[in-house]
């Protein structure tokens, strides 16, 4: 085996296992005493920490998810040196680690913190915050969250085509849009309903 195949191995299982670290949801047992599945979505990550304890607490989720997507692949990338397909495979291990995680049964999150700690590392601050952004526009938009979401992943890989036509990255980035929907399938069985401000202004009923 060649050395950048074992370090290709290496870290494709230290970022699978860094994914699959269910920090938000064991923050949620510590500091709440509550299991998050039960609130909201049911979904074991941040944003259900956020309903259940507040903005402090939520904030603290969040970074930790971000973080366990942000730092396998930035060593993989900037001390081990990976590139191209190799990069690839580390890349999306800790997406697939969080939504599949070996700790809940393997029925994990939905992936979009940890995805946006991969972005970063990528591509330091520019995916994360056009991301960021376009994702705070699908949702003043689209009040359905899986619809506002593939669209941003959407909208991330037309951007992509025009200011950076990588296929490495393109290739990254539709497969974890392609995980994230999947994880999102039940929204997406649903019109992808305006928001009420929206409908009222295009004059759309509600279906």
């Amino acid at each position: 085996m060649s050395e950048t195949a074992a370090q290709t191995l290496l870290w494709t299982g230290i970022g699978f296992a860094a994914g699959s670290l269910m920090l938000a949801y064991w923050l949620g047992w510590l500091a709440l005493r509550r299991d998050v599945r039960q609130i909201g979505d049911g979904n074991p990550g941040a944003t259900n920490v956020l309903k259940a304890g507040g903005w402090q607490i939520g904030a603290l989720a969040l970074l930790l998810d971000v973080l366990k997507g942000a730092i396998p692949v930035s060593i993989a990338t900037y001390v081990v040196g990976l590139k191209g397909a190799p990069l690839a495979l580390v890349a999306l291990a800790p997406v697939f680690g969080h939504a599949f995680s070996p700790f809940l049964r393997f029925k994990g999150g939905k992936a979009v913190a940890v995805s946006f700690g991969v972005w970063m590392a990528l591509t330091l601050w520019e995916l994360p915050s056009f991301g960021g952004i376009l994702l705070g526009v699908w949702f003043s938009l689209i009040a359905v969250s899986g619809w506002a979401v593939l669209m941003t992943f959407a909208s991330l890989i037309a951007y992509l085509l025009i200011a950076h036509p990588d296929p490495v990255l393109i290739a990254v980035l539709a497969v974890n849009g392609a995980l994230v929907a999947w994880k999102y399938r039940d929204d997406l069985r649903r019109f992808p309903q305006p928001r009420a401000w929206l409908a009222a202004r295009l004059k759309i009923s509600e279906l």
